[in-house]
């Protein structure tokens, strides 16, 4: 998922995408009833594409989860923020069985889901490249098959899912930077 742009601030309801910035402040527009406002250095400001989610292995970023859930919901919207929290926490295991309960609140699980169902109800959850090309195949190989006669040896259907994985495995691969040494002068 793209989520560039869209932040969450702390204190005020819903998810805001960010369309200007004045001289002391960012102006945002809620992505629910389209009104314009300031947010200023004061407010807490979180952007989604930098939220991530602890598993009990590396943590998992929010645009990794939300295009899983994308894909098993084909496109729809996913469970209630206000379902059973117990029933939330099932549907959260069957997307990331790794998920590590112990350091993710019960308030981040509603809202991960609260969140990505404004993101579809504002349409703005964007795929990215390699997953909407997959998410098209699949389309286009469920028309063909049902409109053509079955072939001797079928090729399996690829889902979203190998192509996120395949995505982080060359994320693990790839050279991480030496850290950044900052500081002053030495004193004499």
């Amino acid at each position: 998922m793209k989520l560039k742009g869209i932040i969450f601030i702390a204190g005020k309801p819903g998810l805001f995408k960010v369309v200007g910035q004045g001289k002391n402040n960012i102006i945002v527009e809620n992505l629910e009833d389209k009104k314009r406002t300031p947010a200023y250095a004061s407010d807490k400001v979180s952007a989604l594409e930098d939220i991530s989610l602890y598993t009990t292995e590396e943590d998992k970023s929010l645009s990794d989860i939300y295009n899983t859930i994308h894909a098993k919901e084909k496109g729809g919207v996913t469970i209630s923020h206000k379902e059973d929290l117990k029933k939330q926490q099932a549907y959260l295991s069957t997307i990331l069985p790794n998920w590590d309960y112990t350091r993710v609140y019960p308030s981040d699980v509603k809202k991960l889901f609260q969140w990505y169902n404004i993101l579809h109800k504002a349409d703005a959850l964007e795929l990215d490249e390699v997953v909407a090309e997959i998410t098209k195949s699949d389309e286009a190989d469920s028309k063909e098959k049902t409109t053509a006669k079955p072939k001797a040896a079928a090729k399996p259907k690829t889902t979203a899912k190998p192509a996120v994985a395949a995505k982080q495995n060359a994320a693990k691969g790839a050279p991480k930077a030496a850290p950044k040494k900052t500081g002053g002068t030495r004193g004499s």
